[in-house]
């Protein structure tokens, strides 16, 4: 009897089935559309030498502001997303996310001609629908692959580093979308198809049901799990009064500094630096910035996202956070003396942005492993304000590097670099500081 009503109801039942397994993988799918949409964030580059031009006028500084503000906002309402869905359902949530972005995009075309016009549509608006919606298919992906917690989170988020190279190509080489439209236009135009496809991703963001164990644990085959020992389950008030957490924290701070500050200014720096040092045109030096972050710096960051999270599941958290970090600090210390080469320029984008991808399959696979799947949503929505941190410290210290040092050309882009480079540096050395476990792992939860 139960076993003929798990096949006829397999989210109504315990017992895994063939449907369970296909399931969850219907969950992936349903995280990559969702995550393609809110990937948009990091196409902003491609917007940001038009703002500066005519009717817009902005200085970099102002471009960075707004980037900021909707990386910061972003963070904000991914603790409001983490709390709000285990009172309403991940399918509200990511619903609600999707409506903000697209309002946030299609009221550009209306007040968007501003500077503070476009700070509270792009910024605070989308940013805050990016963060609804955000948070859901990590929790609910994480929920139920809690046998392939590294990997599950990086194809979860894959669909955000892969997002960028679609939008950003849309808008410019392939679609030309600029050029035909203006700027204002194709945010009217990108608002209404992320409304169209998170609610189609949302479709497939629904929980497990309770007591939900994966076909390899039912089935005694524990061997593709990172930690064989049981995970404490900890709320936000508990896990905030960890060492781990703040540990972690810091580290995430210092690595989103140095991914979003490139994200940022990647398309200005590599222009001028292609200018100075190549001797290149504008339009072929800023045509060789495009595809430095359209392509190589966006599909590695996607690739980064899968790639760090199976190596974590391998290795383990803590050694692949540190050579992740290690990593980005090397390469961003060298970034501003690779610019001006396209093949070094390409090379350089691609190894930030798979280092930086990695940071997403990590950082909520370790909230997961130090504090529990239970409660990750809420949990992964504190941790990730270091990414707020970081959107505001980074790409507004190189816009303002930039500007105050306007007449010293080229060179006024290094210091933001240098700072990008040791603080992933102190990022790796906490790594190295880090416990295999959190203490206090049989907390209540």
């Amino acid at each position: 009897m139960m076993k003929s009503l798990a096949l006829r109801y397999p989210l109504l039942s315990h017992v895994p089935t063939a449907e369970h397994k296909a399931n969850r993988w219907f969950v992936v799918m349903g995280a990559v559309l969702i995550q393609l949409c809110l990937g948009v964030i990091y196409a902003w580059s491609v917007f940001t030498p038009h703002l500066r031009e005519a009717p817009f006028g902005f200085s970099t500084a102002q471009t960075q502001v707004i980037f900021s503000v909707g990386l910061a906002s972003f963070a904000v309402f991914m603790v409001l997303a983490g709390k709000w869905q285990a009172h309403v359902g991940p399918v509200i949530v990511a619903r609600t996310g999707g409506l903000l972005l697209a309002l946030g995009y299609v009221s550009c075309k209306i007040f968007g001609s501003s500077f503070i016009g476009m700070l509270l549509t792009i910024g605070l608006l989308g940013g805050a629908g990016i963060g609804l919606a955000y948070v859901v298919p990590i929790a609910v992906g994480v929920k139920w692959f809690p046998d392939k917690k590294g990997l599950i989170t990086g194809l979860a988020v894959a669909g955000f580093g892969f997002g960028a190279l679609i939008w950003i190509k849309l808008a410019g080489s392939w679609g030309n979308l600029i050029e035909h439209y203006g700027v204002l236009n194709v945010f009217f135009i990108y608002g209404v198809a992320f409304w169209v496809l998170v609610t189609l991703g949302s479709l497939w963001m629904r929980n497990p049901p309770e007591g939900w164990t994966p076909p390899s644990q039912v089935s005694g085959d524990r061997s593709d799990m990172t930690d064989k020992t049981p995970t404490c389950e900890m709320q936000p008030r508990q896990m905030l009064r960890t060492r781990e957490f703040y540990m972690l924290w810091v580290m995430f701070v210092f690595g989103a500094l140095a991914g979003l500050m490139v994200i940022g200014i990647i398309q200005l720096f590599g222009i001028e630096a292609l200018q100075a040092r190549a001797g290149m045109s504008l339009s072929k030096a800023s045509a060789t910035a495009g595809t430095a972050m359209a392509v190589f710096y966006a599909i590695s960051n996607g690739v980064g996202r899968i790639v760090w999270g199976v190596v974590s599941d391998r290795i383990g958290r803590k050694p692949a956070l540190t050579l992740m970090m290690l990593g980005q600090a090397v390469m961003m210390l060298l970034f501003y003396y690779m610019g001006g080469v396209p093949v070094l320029l390409f090379i350089g984008a691609a190894m930030i942005g798979f280092n930086f991808g990695g940071n997403f399959a990590l950082f909520p696979a370790a909230t997961a492993d130090y504090f529990g799947s239970k409660h990750v949503g809420a949990n992964y929505g504190w941790m990730f304000t270091a990414y707020g941190f970081g959107g505001i410290l980074g790409p507004i210290m190189a816009g303002v590097f930039k500007d105050m040092g306007a007449e010293r050309g080229l060179a006024a882009w290094q210091p933001a670099f240098i700072i990008g480079g040791l603080t992933c540096l102190v990022a790796a050395i906490i790594g190295l500081s880090l416990p295999l476990r959190p203490a206090g792992r049989n907390e209540p939860g």
